[in-house]
């Protein structure tokens, strides 16, 4: 009798803990990524700033992947590592009458992947005026096209006593009066979008804000305050394609967005008081589907970053690429492409050189 209660038990506990992996539905899923490309990136780009410097990326992407997703009613989730090996996404969802309630990490609302520029690891022009704030951990409502969470708060101590800057050609050391030794936050950062189509076209609006203080040795406390707002669009044209985005902001270098160049705020110590540094980004991106096979795409970014004082010099960066999406087989592809990446004069009015580059990304997804 003893040992048909434990074979009970036993069974009991098997039963307990399989019926709920059982109603629930499981989807794994893996992306391996390589990239094989040649970049050439001009002497002002080194630090020495004497020789140029070429060298073959040849390796595993970052963003190679390997997840799950989970729907058990009302309940869902999912996880996601990458290559490092890092958490990319762990979150659970809750879907309530016209609403979602996500809970956990996963991409903010203020992100847009209407590019698929490939070099340095599926950049889709992100960094050179896209927008992009990663995967936070947060708390979001989803109704119909419209997001809202609360983020993470980011912030950034913008005056150490002394600053050193490596610049593309060269090492530049400022020292400041202030001593900005701690940051304090008391609001998490809002982030909001909303989707909508006029006709065939898609349009999402999204905003950003984050606040947080910066304090002396003294408890001197000074408020900085960041913003964006943004646009991004597809429009279908038949078998062809021109999707963008355009956006304006205040103090982005603080908010933890993926940016080129120097978008920080500073400490006028003359003044006593911060100056804020202005952001403007777009891009703009031209496809063509050939067949099933083959896909064309060209694609433009700018960005900008200047100090909100007289005299100041824009911190700007350009890039372009082309390239074609070859399908070998379903989930199997490969993008050749070929680009140049300007980092122009920085806002120290440094010459912070290019980079060319061309080769491909090779990708199973599975």
């Amino acid at each position: 009798m003893r040992k048909l209660l434990i074979a009970l038990v036993a069974v009991a506990f098997v039963v307990a803990f399989t019926v709920p992996a059982i109603a629930a539905e499981w989807g794994f899923y893996g992306s391996a990524r390589l990239s094989t490309f040649m970049d050439s990136d001009s002497k002002e780009t080194t630090a020495a700033g004497l020789y140029d410097d070429d060298d073959l990326t040849w390796g595993l992407q970052g963003n190679s992947r390997i997840g799950a997703t989970v729907k058990a009613g009302d309940i869902g989730g999912g996880f996601e590592y990458g290559s490092g090996p890092n958490l990319r996404k762990l979150y659970g969802t809750w879907t309530f009458g016209a609403g979602t309630l996500l809970v956990g990490q996963t991409y903010t609302p203020v992100n847009n992947f209407y590019s698929n520029q490939v070099y340095g690891g599926d950049a889709d022009l992100l960094p050179y005026g896209g927008i992009y704030d990663g995967r936070r951990p947060m708390l979001q409502l989803s109704m119909g096209g419209f997001k809202v969470a609360l983020v993470e708060p980011n912030t950034k101590n913008i005056d150490p006593v002394t600053t050193t800057t490596t610049w593309p050609g060269g090492v530049e050391t400022v020292t400041t009066t202030g001593t900005f030794a701690d940051t304090d936050t008391t609001l998490p950062k809002l982030e909001a979008s909303y989707g909508f189509n006029l006709g065939p076209v898609k349009l999402t609006l999204m905003g950003l804000y984050n606040t947080y203080d910066v304090v002396d040795a003294t408890d001197r406390e000074e408020s900085i305050s960041s913003y964006f707002f943004g646009l991004a669009f597809k429009i279908p044209v038949g078998a062809a394609y021109i999707n963008g985005n355009l956006w304006g902001g205040q103090n982005l270098g603080t908010t933890g967005m993926w940016l080129t160049g120097d978008a920080d705020p500073t400490w006028d110590s003359t003044n006593n008081k911060i100056v804020d540094n202005d952001s403007l980004g777009y891009y703009l991106v031209a496809g063509f589907k050939a067949s099933d096979m083959l896909t064309f795409e060209a694609g433009y970014g700018y960005l900008e970053h200047e100090l909100d004082v007289s005299g100041s010099n824009a911190d700007d960066t350009s890039t372009y690429y082309v390239n074609a999406t070859i399908n070998l087989a379903k989930g199997c592809f490969v993008v050749p492409e070929i680009g140049k990446i300007d980092y122009k004069e920085s806002a120290a009015k440094v010459d912070q050189g290019d980079t060319t580059y061309f080769g491909a990304k090779w990708q199973i997804n599975f």
